[in-house]
């Protein structure tokens, strides 16, 4: 079979799973002439318009995910801002005495006082560099296919305990033996690397996620060079026949002392270490968490809820412009969000102007921070309620709305299926097509030989008489 790749049609290139289409390549044992290669490349030529359609409906596709993702991350950023302010989050606060070592926010939950927090360390993932290549375009090894498997675990003294993550497997041959191409390839399976300059050369850096669970151990089968690049075993030490790649960070959990309680996470934020608090480790050190409630830190918080919903219509409107202009999810989200504010949902626009909350043009809200603090002198009980009451207040009717909108039976949700399915058949369309084109490429570039060295010999050795393009690709 030859194998070939054949002209410019639109962007079918990638795996070699759906063919490489883009320059010519190698056709068997022999090159086909210029003139052979010409027809060919003019008679598939009728085919580019089809190659450009399906590209253009996966790149649709595509970036319609993308857009379903950030809108999902976007709803999830503000829902978590108008869950704290439930119970009494509307007039709690919460600070941090030491400077550098946490950030931390109330929820409503969260019980005035003061907690002494010491944290002894910060969560971080493993970093492993490869040796030093003169560029990163520099092939290594000699093309042949090499397998890296790659599992995550513990690693303990000369220990290495498989965790429950399957492990990943990453093929590296001829078309990515470079620093460059294994860096893509190890991305493309999820895990961050990268290709770093390091004294004069250059080296692949390879970092896993935090936590001491989520150690590395790399085996690499075939190609001896990339396995002398990227082995890594802990459990073999330092062994130089066992290691190719060099640890330079361990992967650690964040650990802290909580009012004598000993805690740790495998990231750098602590849920509910103090119940109703989120803390965000920044520094190792010692600090109080002083939790205060009173009606003074009311305008602070609707000040910040304030913002983060103008900052979600932003987003929204970016997304209605951009990779989800039209869509369906998009509208029924804004909509939705667009009603509580209009009073839909029991809070009435009058009232929310009372406090100092009105609604612009464009759908934004304005707060008249003068306005707020003298309906919170007044009744400062009355202005809380308007955003969370029992499951009545402004807030706590945005975050049940957000978590069905979200949810898994929600808009977002079955669009988003809807979206993955569409790509899986496009992605199988366009495997299908790649193996026809080369097929049709295979068996042009037979047909247009025949004919080139039938007209130079009209008694070919071998040849049974005359052939049509038809019967060579039946």
């Amino acid at each position: 079979m030859v194998n070939t790749t054949i002209g410019n049609y639109g962007n079918l290139t990638g795996t070699a799973a759906y063919g490489s289409y883009g320059s010519y390549g190698s056709f068997g044992t022999s090159t086909p002439s210029a003139s052979v290669l010409a027809k060919v490349e003019r008679t598939l030529a009728s085919q580019s318009g089809g190659v450009a359609r399906l590209n253009d409906n996966l790149a649709r596709s595509q970036t319609r995910l993308s857009g379903l993702g950030q809108l999902q991350s976007a709803l999830a950023g503000f829902q978590s801002i108008a869950e704290r302010l439930a119970g009494n989050g509307l007039n709690t606060s919460a600070s941090s005495s030491g400077k550098g070592v946490l950030n931390v926010t109330a929820g409503g939950s969260a019980k005035a006082g003061i907690y002494a927090v010491d944290v002894t360390q910060l969560a971080q993932g493993q970093i492993l560099n490869s040796g030093i290549e003169k560029t990163s375009a520099t092939r290594i090894g000699t093309g042949s296919s090499a397998t890296i498997k790659v599992e995550f675990g513990t690693a303990g003294d000369g220990t290495f305990t498989a965790g429950k993550a399957g492990a990943k497997s990453i093929t590296i041959d001829s078309k990515n033996n470079t620093l460059d191409g294994i860096a893509s390839a190890f991305k493309a399976a999820g895990i961050d690397a990268s290709v770093v300059k390091s004294g004069t050369g250059f080296a692949l850096a390879i970092k896993g996620e935090s936590g001491a669970a989520n150690s590395l151990r790399i085996s690499v089968s075939g190609d001896a060079a990339v396995k002398d690049l990227l082995s890594y075993n802990p459990a073999s030490g330092n062994s130089p026949t066992a290691q190719g790649l060099t640890q330079t960070a361990a992967a650690q959990d964040a650990i802290a002392v909580i009012d004598g309680k000993d805690v740790e996470s495998a990231g750098n934020t602590f849920k509910d270490a103090i119940k109703g608090l989120d803390l965000t480790l920044t520094g190792t050190g010692k600090t109080d968490v002083t939790v205060s409630q009173d009606s003074g830190q009311i305008a602070q918080n609707v000040s910040n809820f304030v913002n983060a919903y103008n900052d979600l219509s932003n987003k929204l409107g970016a997304l209605q412009k951009g990779p989800l202009k039209s869509d369906q999810a998009l509208g029924q989200v804004s909509r939705e969000l667009n009603s509580l504010v209009q009073g839909s949902g029991g809070v009435s626009k009058t009232a929310l102007a009372a406090a100092g909350v009105t609604i612009d043009s464009s759908g934004k809200l304005v707060l008249d921070d003068k306005k707020l603090k003298s309906a919170i002198s007044a009744d400062a009980g009355g202005v809380a309620s308007l955003f969370t009451d029992e499951g009545q207040g402004l807030a706590d009717q945005f975050d049940a709305r957000i978590a069905v909108l979200t949810g898994k039976t929600g808009a977002i949700q079955r669009e988003t299926q809807a979206v993955g399915k569409d790509l899986t058949v496009l992605n199988s369309k366009k495997a299908d097509l790649a193996k026809a084109l080369t097929t049709q490429a295979n068996a042009l570039v037979a047909f247009y030989t025949q004919q080139e060295q039938g007209a130079a010999n009209d008694a070919l050795p071998g040849y049974t008489g005359p052939r049509s393009l038809f019967d060579i690709l039946a």
